[in-house]
């Protein structure tokens, strides 16, 4: 006698939502913004149109609860990255070679595509602007905690900050062109300056 074993309907619906949001981080990168729509997506991800409109009545509903989504998936890889990063002279570096993975990674290209869509759309704007500080002040928390920053010192803060302002300009431009040897001299530059500014070897030590 064959069993059939049934999957719990709590089960179902986040498998569904699960496809309906990666789906959508697949369109968002593939094809912009303006060219998602929750049809689309439906289509993409073998969901029918009732059961999306269900729970994402509209496409900024949509949108926004993928890339929340996608970020709370990167930010578990980023976890896991920073867990595997080396100590010793080579950590700064491997560092941001980690943050510049991240910054051009599809969940960045598919944010990217909120952020230029929220700029015209207050709705939008309203729902983006509260999930990206939230990823932006943890981002920075984790940056700080790579690099054994004393924010409390003059400065470091804002070094920080810059930090991932450069790696976050490398990604956009990344979109564009690729550009990986250009990126890598300036990752290279800039780690030497980190490490000469936050450790700073000790007077007499050569």
């Amino acid at each position: 006698m064959t069993t059939t074993t049934r999957v719990p309907q709590e089960e179902r619906t986040r498998a569904m939502r699960a496809r309906l949001l990666e789906a959508t981080v697949e369109c968002l990168v593939e094809r912009g913004f303006s060219g998602t729509s929750t049809t689309l997506v439906s289509e993409r991800a073998g969901v029918s149109r009732g059961a999306q409109l269900h729970h994402f009545p509209t496409k900024n509903d949509l949108v926004v609860a993928a890339v929340e989504h996608l970020t709370e998936v990167r930010g578990a890889e980023l976890a896991a990255a920073a867990r595997a990063l080396p100590q010793g002279p080579r950590r700064t570096r491997a560092v941001l070679e980690m943050l510049g993975d991240h910054f051009t990674s599809p969940v960045f290209t598919a944010a990217l595509e909120l952020w230029v869509a929220a700029r015209t759309d207050a709705t939008l704007l309203a729902a983006v602007a509260p999930l990206e500080q939230r990823v932006g002040r943890e981002v920075h928390r984790l940056t700080v905690e790579l690099l054994g920053a004393d924010e409390q010192q003059p400065g470091v803060r804002e070094l920080v900050q810059a930090t991932l302002d450069l790696v976050r300009g490398l990604g956009l431009a990344a979109t564009i062109t690729d550009d990986t040897r250009r990126r890598r001299r300036i990752l290279d530059r800039w780690a030497a300056v980190l490490d000469e500014t936050l450790h700073p070897e000790p007077k007499g030590a050569r």
